[in-house]
């Protein structure tokens, strides 16, 4: 008996020292999002193991004090020691290449940037959060090739591979799903977005139509959202300026066993600004649940919420601008937006080399303006006339996915389907107002609203709209280092309509097939190159078709849908152990249709799809790394977009008949966005960075013969952090220079309206951040 007891203690030691069972978590030391697909590999061994969605992971039977590495791609590797048996929470750090190692937007799914031959660039969670942005210009503009223009109040244009316009070009996502329906388009729909939301942006550039569908042309910027974190957290800040500005924010998330949520909001006030009759106020919530029936089987439902309004004070002439004064020409237009965004979604893994997702929406969406640029006013008048519309919508949809990969030659297909069911009604009418003209009499001072005109409508009509899609694409490695990507997907824009105007009722289908052809070769060690072949299409959205042609009772049923060619080939590479990076594109997209806006002799517009265009340029982006206090980035472009054929009108007694070799308005020819990061080691804790953006001339009317000089402006921004409280000032438009974000100008040149950018700002704000064990 006595051996026998002997024999136990000896087996209960033998097996405690090489029985060690280690569990823990790996989570994004920025967001606390979990890591899923983490590699976790015991040093010396062959044993190993990867977390799952929840970022979780175990590994049983382990030595004493073994080291284990961990590590992803776009973090830095971490070793540990470990010793008994525990809970580890592991939290692992960005690296500097993050943005170009895993992207999502590509596909709807987690792909490596060595494999997608597509420009693409990746905003992560450290550059968010260390940003502080008050609007989401000051994150977009980050990214090579883009230029989210400002407008103040966090409304917006967009420039991607085109000139800074309100066009249908762009596919503004949430998650991966439009956040309006094809045909309602709205440049200003980024001010729906809450930024205490976000985890990271993704932005696409050239057309992605092959999988997100029509309107991805210029290029798409997916808003990933914060999913619920791996350890609780919760924080709470706010911002302000000296100018009125005032913004409380808030977020918090727990992983609870299978549930998890993250909730993050904001609040924010604009009150007596720098520019007259410029107040605003927002309100945004957004809310994701999770819950993991097994870490295949996984529930995801989210919420976003918001309602903003803001007066529009409009543009000022040149005046105002150049004497600082920034008065508004009018106390009487506005901008409302209440939207609300639901979905739910079930994802699946049914094997290591397959899954699929189901995911149903709804959207309720109202925007109501009295906008300034709808005022019209013709040269010596001492009248004009305004308008008041209402844009409302509710969409239901779903969309799914599915996806398969094979040993054989690594290939993958993916299939999916969307249909989208969102009834629409839009309807404007006049209102009058009268002209307080300036001495000279060739621009207004101020205009003053008369009276409401409901009886003259400009617009008025319904529309049920079904938009139904089908794509494939087809991934293979023909060889280790080379990877082929072919697409193509079928989209059916449908609506049926009653125009109240003239009485009528219908139907309109628009419908293309879009394919797309790219390939990736990977040279190792951080460097390659793609090249891609890509279409790209846009419907005309219902607000043009359904207006009236000026001086006529007919409306715009013939429009055209705008359809691209775009050529590409870049790539990408590493030098210095990461401590430099380069990623270059270089891009020809040829637009036939393209749906614009052309200024007449009378200055008047028309809207016109008939012709060609071209966009060329080239897109590169620089980071440098030294060493671990200073960091250098440089984002930036260089772009022509010129008339090729296109015919404005056949009687030469109106001016040019033909825009064929001019540049189109708005086109700036290089733009560019660089930083300097510093974070001293003397100082732990401190981060400092100063910004340069950077936009060339451009010509203001179609004719080339007014033109804008560009601008340049200096952003500093520092924060000091002490334990979870974080102390940060940005300072904007450090110089206090003057410029303007937009000048339009008729095509004599007599008359130019400026969109005028802020003076020097400071921008204050605390923020208090809360971090659990586990």
């Amino acid at each position: 008996m006595k051996y026998l007891i002997q024999i136990a203690l000896i087996t209960c030691i033998q097996f405690a020292a090489i029985g060690q069972e280690i569990r823990g978590k790996i989570i994004d030391d920025q967001s606390g999002s979990p890591i899923s697909g983490a590699a976790i590999q015991v040093i010396g061994s062959e044993k190993g193991t990867v977390t799952d969605a929840q970022g979780r992971f175990s590994l049983e039977q382990l030595p004493e004090n073994s080291q284990l590495k961990i590590s992803y791609l776009g973090y830095l590797s971490q070793k540990i020691t470990v010793s008994g048996s525990k809970s580890l929470t592991i939290r692992l750090e960005a690296s500097e290449k993050q943005m170009q190692e895993v992207v999502v937007t590509a596909n709807r799914e987690a792909s490596l940037r060595s494999e997608v031959p597509i420009a693409i660039s990746k905003i992560s969670p450290k550059i968010i959060e260390e940003t502080k942005a008050i609007a989401l210009y000051e994150l977009v503009n980050k990214s090579p090739g883009v230029l989210m223009v400002n407008l103040n109040n966090e409304q917006h244009a967009m420039a991607i591979r085109q000139p800074m316009n309100y066009s249908n070009y762009y596919l503004y996502l949430e998650d991966g799903l439009p956040i309006r329906p094809m045909g309602v388009f709205n440049h200003n729909a980024l001010l729906e977005i809450n930024q205490m939301a976000l985890e990271t942006i993704e932005v696409v550039k050239g057309p992605v139509s092959s999988i997100y569908g029509p309107e991805a042309v210029g290029g798409a910027v997916n808003f990933i959202t914060q999913k619920p974190t791996a350890v609780p957290t919760a924080q709470i800040g706010f911002q302000l300026d000296q100018f009125g500005y005032k913004r409380l924010q808030f977020g918090a998330g727990a992983q609870m066993g299978k549930f998890g949520i993250y909730v993050g909001g904001l609040t924010s006030k604009q009150n007596d600004s720098w520019m007259a009759n410029s107040d605003y106020d927002k309100h945004s919530v957004n809310i994701r649940a999770e819950y993991h029936f097994k870490p295949q089987t996984r529930l995801i439902g989210t919420l976003a919420y918001g309602n903003y309004f803001s007066q529009t004070g409009g543009n000022v002439d040149s005046i105002a601008f150049h004497s600082r004064k920034y008065p508004s020409n009018n106390d009487f237009t506005y901008r409302e937006s209440i939207a609300l965004r639901t979905r739910l979604t079930l994802e699946q893994d049914w094997s290591g080399t397959s899954k699929s997702f189901l995911t149903l929406f709804h959207r309720d969406n109202e925007m109501c303006q009295n906008p300034s640029y709808r005022i019209r006013w013709n040269q010596g008048s001492t009248t004009a006339t305004g308008e008041i519309n209402a844009n409302k919508f509710k969409s239901y949809g779903l969309l799914t996915q599915h996806s398969k990969r094979w040993s054989l030659l690594d290939s993958r297909l993916m299939v999916g389907g969307m249909l989208d069911i969102s009834p629409n009604y839009y309807q404007a009418h006049q209102i009058e107002l009268n002209a307080i003209m300036r001495p000279d009499g060739l621009s207004v001072e101020r205009y003053e609203l008369e009276k409401e005109r409901p009886d003259i409508v400009r617009a008025d009509y319904e529309a049920l709209i079904r938009n139904s899609a089908g794509y494939l694409q087809f991934d293979f490695s023909p060889f280790s280092a080379m990877r082929i990507s072919t697409g193509l997907r079928y989209d059916r824009m449908f609506f049926t309509y009653d125009n109240y105007l003239d009485e009528s009722s219908g139907e309109k289908a628009y419908q293309q097939v879009t394919p797309k052809m790219g390939l990736t070769y990977d040279f190792g060690k951080d460097k390659g190159i793609y090249a891609n072949y890509s279409q790209g299409f846009a419907p005309p959205g219902l607000t043009a078709i359904f207006r009236k042609k000026n001086g006529s009772d007919e409306f715009y049923y013939n429009l055209e849908p705008a359809q691209f060619q775009n050529y590409e080939i870049g790539g990408w590479a590493s030098y210095w152990e990461n401590k430099l990076y380069i990623d270059l594109a270089l891009y020809q997209m040829d637009g036939r249709h393209e749906l614009l806006s052309i200024r007449q002799a009378d200055g008047s517009t028309d809207y016109q799809s008939a012709g060609k265009t071209l966009h060329r340029g080239f897109e590169l982006g620089i980071t440098a790394k030294p060493n671990d206090q200073l960091q250098f980035r440089w984002s930036g472009t260089s772009a022509l977009h010129r008339f090729e054929d296109f015919q404005i009108n056949e009687d030469g007694s109106k001016g040019v008949e033909n825009l064929a070799g001019f540049e189109m308005p708005s086109s700036p020819r290089w733009i560019w966005n660089t930083e300097l990061r510093y974070q001293p080691n003397w100082l732990p804790n401190f981060r400092s960075s100063l910004e340069w953006q950077h936009v060339s001339g451009w010509y203001q009317n179609q004719v080339n013969t007014v033109s804008y000089d560009g601008y340049e402006v200096l952003n500093l921004r520092w924060g000091y952090q002490w334990k979870g409280l974080e102390l940060f000032t940005n300072i904007m438009n450090l110089t206090d220079a003057l410029y303007a974000y937009n000048v339009s100008s008729n095509n004599s040149g007599n008359r130019t309206n400026y969109s005028p950018a802020a003076p020097r700002t400071f921008v204050m704000g605390l923020q208090y951040r809360f971090v659990g064990k586990k």
